[in-house]
């Protein structure tokens, strides 16, 4: 069988596998298995971004021992600019070549030459696939491209496991905070609640909520996730000076926060770990009362489903504050009727 016969061979295999099983594990560990059998491979490993923690973690891979899977991963973050560039990296010998990180342990695991390509999901990197093996070999273009394709069918099981995950998280999502808004007005576990949901369901380190005061001049925090003590209580928020076209009805994505001039306590931002921030009104009748905020702990592109299903758990969040509202004031003018209809006993 000729070599591009068994690359079409392991494609048709995994493309089989994307369109009969929505386990993403199970297809991802085939994908690498299939770089091994067909690139005549040691081993090989696929790499995700973990958004919360901020690093590449593995998720699936064959060949290779705990203690070297486990190795330092910092150097993954540093090869991405490379593959978006140049496509892929190659590492003809992997124990000497200075750009490789962590030699003596690739010598002792007995890893010579390294290929690593890019993992895409529209058009975003998210990790690498990397297929290793015992001798040192230069990659034909066929080898680089066939392993390529490999990682689009990686990134496809990947986005399509989102999706299916996101839409049941979503409708449970909605469905929680729904019924905690008919069923209860304790206010604070709402929005509390709304933080953690939010943040877990979009894959962010953190969020916040945020309401104006009486003047309209400051935001005060009333619900946090993700965030330090030290972070929070850096200071007063400025309506005016933080990201204030949101408060004006429309979301706002600041891609990095070190760098964009509407953001308020760039250093405390950067020793948080906050890199990119989505912020989106929350509406009361209306009218901006507030802002749910978003932190990224890598730069990240919010896509356009993002930013709507955030500002729909944001008009969620502002029909929970509508309701409480509504319930302290009737709770105020029953008290002030009863009141009334005391003093006026003599009626009955």
């Amino acid at each position: 069988m000729t070599e591009k016969s068994n690359y079409f061979k392991a494609i048709t295999k995994v493309s089989r596998a994307l369109g009969t099983t929505l386990d993403r594990d199970e297809i991802l560990n085939l994908i690498v298995q299939s770089a091994v059998e067909t690139m005549r491979g040691k081993a090989a490993s696929l790499f995700l971004l973990d958004e919360e923690k901020g690093t590449y973690v593995p998720v699936a891979q064959t060949g290779l021992s705990k203690n070297y899977i486990h190795a330092g991963l910092d150097h993954v973050r540093k090869e991405m600019p490379v593959l978006r560039e140049k496509g892929y990296i190659h590492y003809r010998d992997a124990t000497k070549d200075p750009k490789a990180a962590n030699r003596e342990l690739k010598k002792k695991e007995g890893i010579v030459s390294i290929l690593v390509v890019p993992v895409m999901v529209q058009g975003q990197l998210i990790g690498t696939l990397c297929l290793y093996t015992a001798d040192a070999r230069i990659f034909a273009d066929q080898e680089i491209e066939f392993l390529t394709v490999l990682a689009e069918q990686g990134g496809m099981a990947i986005e399509h496991a989102r999706l299916v995950e996101k839409l049941r998280e979503n409708t449970r999502m909605f469905l929680d905070l729904a019924a905690s808004i008919n069923s209860s007005l304790d206010l604070k576990d709402i929005l509390q609640a709304l933080t953690a949901d939010v943040a877990k369901a979009i894959g962010v380190k953190a969020a916040t909520i945020r309401l104006l005061d009486d003047e309209r001049v400051n935001l005060k925090l009333v619900a946090s996730y993700g965030l330090s003590e030290k972070y929070l209580s850096k200071g007063p928020i400025s309506a005016e000076k933080s990201i204030a076209e949101a408060l004006k009805g429309k979301p706002v994505v600041v891609k990095d926060a070190s760098l964009d001039k509407g953001v308020q306590y760039k250093n405390e931002k950067k020793e948080e770990g906050i890199v990119s921030i989505l912020c989106v009104p929350i509406k009361a009748k209306e009218e901006v009362i507030g802002v749910l905020r978003l932190y990224s702990a890598t730069p990240r592109e919010f896509t356009e489903d993002d930013i709507m299903q955030v500002t729909a758990l944001a008009y969620q969040g502002g029909l929970a504050i509508q309701n409480a509202s509504l319930y302290l004031i009737l709770k105020s003018d029953m008290k002030e009727l009863k009141e009334e209809i005391w003093s006026h006993r003599c009626w009955f």
